[in-house]
Order: C-alpha cells, then structure tokens, then sequence
C-alpha cells in the first residue's frame, strides 16, 4: 500500500513538472515564436543570409524595401534610403532598431496558428507611419553632419520623421564593424546634455512652486553667485519670467532653480516623462538621467539651466514637446501605420498627463514668444511654431546645437526634436533643419 502511494505521489510530481512545462513553453511560444521563426537559420524565409518574403512601404506607399528569393530591393533614391534606413533598417541586422529587425514576424507573415506558411510566399506589407520625401529632406539638411531629427503627430503619436545622420545607404559602403557609430540610432537610444531646451521643464516647476509673476532678475552678463560667475550670452538687464525664456537667460534660470529647489526640480523631469523609457512598437527607448543636488546651489543652478549631468533622450523630449501642445496629454509614439480614419479622430493612446492644462497653455504661450521676439517668425514661414533652442556645451570647439518644440496647427500636430553636435546657436543650426523638414511634412501631408 506504501508503495502505490508512493508511485501516486511520484507520477503526480511527474505530471505537475510536466504541466508547468507546457505553460511555460505555451507563455514563451506565445511571447517568443515569432522571434523563434524568424531565426537566421530557418531556410524557409532567409536566402544566402537576407530575408526572402515582406515588403515595408512609407505612408504614402512607396516602397522603401522589397525582399524575395531574387533578392533585396531597397527604394532606387539614395538619399531616400539614407533617410529612412533607421526606419527601415538593414538586412544584416546591424541597425537594431529597424523595422526588419523589430518586426520581422509581420513581415513573414508569422501567426500563432500557422507558424510562417504563406500560400504566395510572398509575406506581408508592413506599411511605415514615415514620409519618405521629407526623410530625404531632413537627411540632406543635415548634410552629413552628426545630428538627427525626429517628429511626431502629438495627437494620433504616429512618427513622421526619424533621421540619423551620418548614415548609411544600404546599398554602398558598408562598414565590416557591427559597433560602428553609424549603426547607432542615437534619437531612440542616446542620452545628450540638453542645454537650454531643458529651461521648459525648470519653467514648469517653477510655476508649480513660485510666483512667478513677481519673479525680477537683473543680469549683467556674468551674473556671480557666491563668487562663481554663472555667464550669460549677454547682458539682458532686467528680465520677469516670460522674458528669461524669451532671452534664455542662465542668469535668471540659475536662481529659478535655486529657488526651486532640487526636489521640485527632479519631480518635474520625473513627470515630463524624461526619467522613464518611452515604448515605440517595441523599441525601447533610453531613459534619462539627471543629478540635482541639494547641497550645492551652483551645480544645482548648471542643472536647471540643461548642463551639469542633465542627459535627455531625445525621443522622450520629443513626447514631451507633444505634451505641452496637447493641453499636457502625452501620447504614446508609433512607427507602424495602423491608423485609421476612426483612431486619427479618436486620437493615439495617451501614457499620461504630464503637466496640467493651465501650465500647458502657459508654456505655450512663453515658447511662442521666444519664437517671435528672440528667433523671428520669418525664420518658419507659414509654421506656426512654437519653440525652444539650446546650446549644449559638451567640451567640444562649438557647442551642439538643439531646437525643440511643436507646430500649432490641427492639420499638421507635430511635435520634433533637433540636434546638430557642434552645431553653435539652435535655433540658426537646428532651427533650420526643423524647418526644412516640417515644411516638407506640412507639404506633402
């Protein structure tokens, strides 16, 4: 009798680890197979090393990469596929964050119930939420130099740009090296100094925390804070609130942040989303990282005004910049087009409120002023902008050059982001990559 028992209690621990196997392979099939089928090695969908079945298209439906078993065609335009290669990626796998490698079971037609059998063999069309035409403008603004631009429609979160530059065109020049800084997405994975375009996030805490209406600060170009001058681009004399912005005045923003304090600081950077990883289709983005002091006024006063050891991701600035025009709403970012005419007038998902409405408007309201009185709406024909600029020093010759910000109007909601290294003064540098690319968004959708 002991021993039946035993054997009982023996088959029912075999049939318990069994059961606990299936759902754990049941749980990876479900989360993994799609990865698992489109292992490298499966013949079936991969012919001398490339990828035999999909087509990826932009939003206007030009293809920007087709794949057979007679080979890889990427779009005939150079400058189009060095435009949207971080978009689309390569077909070695070096750009990570391209759509053939983050969703290649949509491109071989992968499902849970049929594995990778397609009866045309010819697999999907993954359509891209991208212009391809603007891509090719924004990458030839840039013109070579190390920069990106990223824009996105706060409203629906579909991104309409994603440009790196350097890169490469998928059809010359490779470099052998899988670490070259070439294949680096640097708008989704990189941390940069923000310079001023980080004074937005101080003007928010200030609202939160301060009078703001009473606020005067009287610069004299050094403006010396316990015998360290923290300097200024010039000398502004004296400034309110609105007016520090509009100058970008390190002065003014110093005390600000001093009179902030560190935690109000850091609640605001937490809540602009800049301390968190922003999720595209997948694609993680980098988290920021920031240190505001509490026991030492001048770092905490770099920190306040982008320097110090501020480090954004540029797509979580950009999510932010869409926030401040959609009432303090964050919407969740998307590269693959599955919007329709329902979901555009519903709206993309929103991950959060970021600010509140009434500090949303106020922000509005100062980043237009900055554009009128300090940049020149004449810069931004036809665009109504709204927008910020910084200088970020890093150590180089020239400081690199930022421009941020959002366009307000209801047919064209796109919220960018900007960055030329070395570029000098934002808003001439980035400022006009920003503009030659949201003119051709703006044209062309």
């Amino acid at each position: 009798m002991l021993k039946l028992e035993r054997r009982a209690r023996i088959c029912l621990l075999i049939a318990g680890i069994l059961f606990l196997g299936m759902v754990f392979f049941t749980f990876k099939y479900v989360s993994e197979g799609g990865d698992w089928a489109g292992f490298y090695g499966n013949t079936q969908i991969y012919t001398a090393g490339e990828i035999n079945r999909g087509e990826i298209s932009d939003r206007h439906d030009n293809i920007l990469l087709s794949c057979s078993k007679d080979g890889v065609k990427y779009n005939e335009d150079s400058d189009v596929r060095a435009g949207t290669i971080f978009a689309v990626g390569d077909t070695k796998g070096n750009i990570s964050t391209g759509a053939i490698n983050m969703w290649k079971s949509e491109l071989i037609g992968y499902d849970l119930l049929n594995g990778t059998y397609d009866k045309s063999q010819g697999g999907k069309k993954l359509k891209l939420s991208i212009d391809a035409g603007a891509s090719k403008v924004a990458y030839n603004s840039l013109n070579g130099r190390e920069g990106f631009i990223g824009v996105f429609n706060y409203k629906t979160g579909e991104i309409m740009t994603l440009v790196n530059s350097p890169a490469i065109d998928p059809l010359g020049d490779i470099p052998q090296n899988p670490d070259s800084p070439v294949f680096f997405n640097t708008f989704m994975l990189g941390k940069l100094t923000p310079g001023s375009t980080f004074k937005l996030v101080t003007s928010v805490a200030a609202i939160r925390n301060m009078d703001t209406d009473a606020f005067s600060f009287k610069c004299d170009g050094i403006n010396n804070f316990h015998g360290v001058n923290i300097r200024c681009t010039g000398n502004h004399g004296n400034v309110d609130f609105e007016e520090a912005l509009v100058k970008s005045c390190n002065g003014a923003y110093g005390e600000i942040s001093r009179t902030v304090g560190s935690k109000n600081l850091k609640a605001a950077a937490k809540d602009a989303g800049l301390m968190d990883s922003i999720d595209v289709d997948g694609i993680q983005a980098e988290k920021g990282s920031f240190d505001f002091p509490n026991n030492d006024d001048i770092e905490l006063s770099w920190a306040g005004i982008g320097q110090h050891k501020d480090l954004i991701n540029p797509c979580s600035m950009m999510v932010f910049m869409g926030a401040i025009a959609n009432d303090g709403k964050a919407v969740k970012p998307t590269m693959i087009d599955k919007t329709n005419f329902f979901k555009k007038k519903k709206g993309g998902k929103i991950i959060g409120e970021y600010i509140s409405p009434d500090i949303a408007n106020k922000i509005k309201s100062m980043m237009k002023s900055t554009v009128e009185d300090n940049y020149g709406s004449s810069r931004f024909s036809g665009l109504d902008i709204y927008a910020k600029s910084g200088t970020a020093e890093t150590g180089g010759k020239k400081s690199d050059s930022w421009f941020v910000g959002f366009l307000g109007d209801e047919a064209h909601p796109y919220a960018f982001v900007t960055w030329v290294k070395g570029g000098g003064t934002g808003y001439i540098t980035a400022g006009e990559v920003a503009n030659d690319t949201l003119q051709a968004l703006v044209s062309n959708n």
